[in-house]
């Protein structure tokens, strides 16, 4: 399984985390237009950071992070769902020094008053959002901020991308619990937050998270539930279209119909085409075509 998400606990401590690692969906997802590579890092790193974010809720819904502003790169966004499903665009114009860069952290420099978006929309209830100036260098600096001025939840986290394949760690200081407050060892999150930060890139994409936490954490008790399986996933349908439709009204419909005899409608995050003629696009008004 080349896709995959892993918790894991440090026993009798307040401490979790999880590892992410994208391979084919990453691939799926770049392939789907002809980006340049720092954004592909970029967006590499955005999925990875909301596959990690959305393992931290309890809901059922979806997650997701964008950077905006203006610039050569207008926007770029990842999205996580509650099954696993990921999904991701981005905006940009062309610019040489974001067309000849090589590193996400450009892309992310080229977002003149920029900003990183924390949406949370959950099935049944109230939807959230965080805003966070992007200050930091790196995205994974900006989500550490969030955290430190939002959440405010002590939280480390490290993300990468090569462009084939991307992975990304998070580690989190919950508050204790009446239990874990009578064997308090003070040293332990300044002791993980170290270890964490010698974690190379290249370790981090390529070696399996067993692995991975057992070379940073192995003087801990790590606890490992099983594995989640991550994978491309749109939320995109005919029946979407047909809404969108509906909400444009009638009279649009005509007018659109009036200029090509035909609605199209392509799904930017798949390419998925969806194709409506005068009696399917009228008929949704109860309108019927001879």
């Amino acid at each position: 399984m080349t896709d995959i998400r892993q918790r894991f606990f440090i026993e009798h401590s307040p401490v979790r985390g999880e590892v992410v690692h994208l391979k084919d969906t990453l691939h799926t997802i770049l392939k789907q237009r002809d980006y340049p590579q720092a954004i592909e890092l970029l967006l590499g790193e955005l999925l990875v950071g909301s596959a990690l974010l959305a393992s931290t809720l309890k809901i059922k819904g979806r997650l997701s992070l964008q950077v905006q502003g203006s610039g050569s790169l207008k926007w770029a966004m990842a999205e996580c769902n509650h099954l696993g499903e990921l999904r991701a665009l981005a905006e940009w114009t062309d610019d040489p020094v974001l067309m000849q860069a090589d590193n996400g952290n450009v892309a992310l420099s080229t977002l003149k008053d920029g900003v990183l978006f924390i949406n949370i929309e959950p099935e049944h209830g109230e939807r959230y959002q965080g805003i966070v100036p992007l200050e930091a260098d790196s995205l994974a600096g900006c989500l550490i901020q969030y955290y430190d001025l939002s959440a405010q939840i002590p939280t480390r986290l490290t993300l990468a991308c090569d462009g084939q394949q991307a992975g990304g760690l998070l580690i989190q200081l919950l508050p204790r619990n009446d239990e874990e407050q009578t064997r308090v060892d003070e040293d332990l999150w300044p002791r993980l937050t170290m270890l964490t930060n010698t974690l190379k890139a290249e370790e981090l994409i390529y070696l399996p998270s067993q692995e991975i936490l057992y070379r940073l954490y192995n003087e801990e008790e790590v606890r490992l539930p099983e594995q989640d399986s991550l994978s491309f996933g749109c939320t995109c349908s005919r029946e979407r279209c047909e809404q969108a439709l509906l909400q444009v009204g009638q009279d649009t419909v005509q007018e659109l119909l009036a200029e090509e005899n035909e609605i199209k409608m392509d799904c930017q995050f798949c390419n998925a085409q969806y194709r409506f003629g005068p009696e399917q696009a009228l008929g949704l008004f109860g309108i019927h075509v001879s």
